[in-house]
């Protein structure tokens, strides 16, 4: 069921357009339905159109999605951090490995943009505006 609960809130937080998949607002989340999601997008071939905030596990559309199918808007947002999970009593502990994955599966371009910010830390780090207009193309 939260699985199904979780789907449902990231659905909403993106549009689907023929051949074009827009995220509007997305703060993240757990990374299994993100990976599943641009797992399809990826085989479908659409285009994925960033049009606001893409936080977090959203983010993981850069490394799923091929650079020239993806596009950004003046509203886009992309924010990283380190990976992290909850343990059994609700705490929040540092993973590592997982970063260290995450930040490798990256385009080159944005991986040198967070090593240039020190890295995949607990602190968000955003990549907007002329810095993001640099690695990804306006959409049209």
């Amino acid at each position: 069921m939260k699985m199904i609960v979780a789907a449902a809130a990231f659905c909403a937080t993106i549009s689907c357009a023929q051949a074009e998949i827009r995220i509007l607002a997305s703060p993240g989340g757990q990374v299994g339905p993100f990976i599943e999601l641009f797992d399809k997008v990826r085989a479908s071939g659409e285009r994925v159109v960033i049009d606001g905030p893409c936080l977090s596990a959203c983010t993981l559309v850069l490394s799923m999605v091929p650079n020239d199918r993806i596009c950004v808007t003046r509203r886009a947002v992309l924010g990283f951090h380190a990976a992290r999970s909850i343990d059994r009593r609700g705490r929040l502990y540092a993973e590592p490995e997982a970063s260290e994955a995450v930040l490798e599966a990256y385009p080159a371009q944005v991986r040198g943009w967070i090593i240039r910010r020190g890295g995949l830390t607990s602190r968000l780090l955003l990549l907007r505006g002329r810095e993001l207009a640099a690695i990804y193309p306006r959409c049209r």
